[in-house]
């Protein structure tokens, strides 16, 4: 049986460069920290890689921190809204989009909790931040940050990051970017998007999990998640990941050299089926912006079928999908971004994301219309909605 991975936004598989890059990196068993020759010598390893992550969106080294993955990062940025929020008396509050991943949406719960204002900005069918929204709770300039994702991890829709910063800027707020699912894929300057702040995570660009970073722009308010240490310049604590670090840094310069092959390779695959699935498979609706989409991510409703069925289905035949994000999955609720599009909780209950990375073909492609229609129609056969054209 063939073997399909078409789950790369849930995470990737490391490159044969990054394992070589970690493996050599073993001998660098001192701790960074240490003054001796051998903690020099790692820790000019990490400096290397900080400045290789810092280069995948031209940044400065010096603005990049390291973390333990994007989770923390986020939480990070938003317990820095938080301090700023409770300095100001609770004057001040905080925005973020309604199709945030959890590890914002998350903390950003239990701010409103504890009496602090969140407002969360709706999207439109497409996925598309609401401008007009964002724009009429910014005019009050009580922001104290906002946090919009660069593109959404389950639809692939891409914001205009840039225009929201402007906006959030000239509010008096500070701004949070999640650049997990676009860092890669397609091309990022986070000087011209303007952010104060941008998660990033290695495992998502075929590095190692557990390493992620977190980009501060400089002179930008700063809170340390996490005390008890000097590393990172006092901003945080804790032994540095060497081998996870170096890793990253591996990933990020291949990621960097190859953005533009990545998408020549990848976006075809992802339209072609796109394109087989609607013409061969009736009642599908496409979710997300397809003008503005990341190059390796489809997301697509069946009507009539439940995406955790179909996911099952194709597992069985050795193609491996994902009903929306990973950090969600055994949740039985429909996806909260596609309930953010207005779409009908019993078709959001039938999407499935397909999301492709650098080792697809389009054998794979062929793979799964050899079997997803006949999964579908049979599915349907024996659900109690009726579909047309079945």
């Amino acid at each position: 049986m063939k073997h399909v991975y078409l789950d790369h936004s849930a995470t990737t598989k490391m490159s044969s460069s990054v394992i070589k890059a970690m493996i050599d990196s073993f001998n660098f068993g001192a701790n960074p920290s240490s003054l001796h020759k051998d903690g020099q010598a790692a820790r000019r390893l990490i400096e290397k890689a900080r400045k290789d992550v810092s280069d995948l969106i031209n940044a400065e080294a010096d603005e990049i921190i390291f973390t333990s993955g994007a989770t923390e990062s986020n939480n990070t940025v938003i317990g820095i809204a938080e301090t700023l929020i409770n300095q100001s008396n609770n004057e001040l509050n905080l925005v973020v989009s309604s199709i945030e991943h959890p590890s914002v949406l998350e903390p950003a719960k239990k701010l409103r909790k504890s009496g602090i204002t969140v407002h969360y900005i709706p999207v439109d069918r497409n996925c598309r931040i609401d401008m007009a929204a964002l724009k009429q709770v910014l005019d009050e300039k009580k922001t104290a940050l906002v946090s919009v994702m660069a593109a959404n991890n389950e639809t692939g829709t891409i914001q205009e990051i840039e225009e929201i910063t402007r906006l959030a800027h000239a509010s008096g707020a500070l701004m949070h970017a999640d650049i997990v699912q676009a860092a890669g894929k397609i091309p990022l300057d986070i000087k011209k998007l303007g952010a104060d702040y941008a998660s990033l995570s290695a495992h998502k660009i075929n590095g190692p999990k557990g390493i992620g970073a977190l980009y501060v722009r400089k002179n930008a308010p700063f809170y340390p998640f996490m005390l008890g240490g000097h590393q990172e310049n006092g901003l945080r604590a804790t032994t540095y990941n060497t081998q996870g670090i170096i890793g990253f840094g591996q990933a990020s310069k291949d990621a960097a050299n190859n953005i533009e092959e990545y998408k020549a390779n990848i976006e075809p695959l992802k339209n072609c089926l796109r394109d087989w699935i609607t013409l061969n498979i009736p009642a599908v609706s496409v979710n997300g912006d397809q003008t503005n989409n990341l190059p390796n991510v489809l997301n697509v409703s069946f009507a009539g079928a439940e995406g955790e069925s179909i996911l099952l289905a194709l597992d069985n035949n050795g193609i491996e999908v994902s009903t929306g994000s990973a950090c969600a999955s055994g949740d039985t609720k429909p996806s909260h971004v596609l309930m953010a599009m207005k779409a009908d909780p019993e078709l959001a209950h039938g999407s499935v994301r397909f999301s492709f990375g650098l080792e697809n073909t389009m054998e794979d492609v062929e793979c799964v219309m050899r079997f997803l229609p006949k999964i579908v129609k049979e599915l349907r056969s024996i659900s109690t909605v009726e579909v047309n054209g079945e």
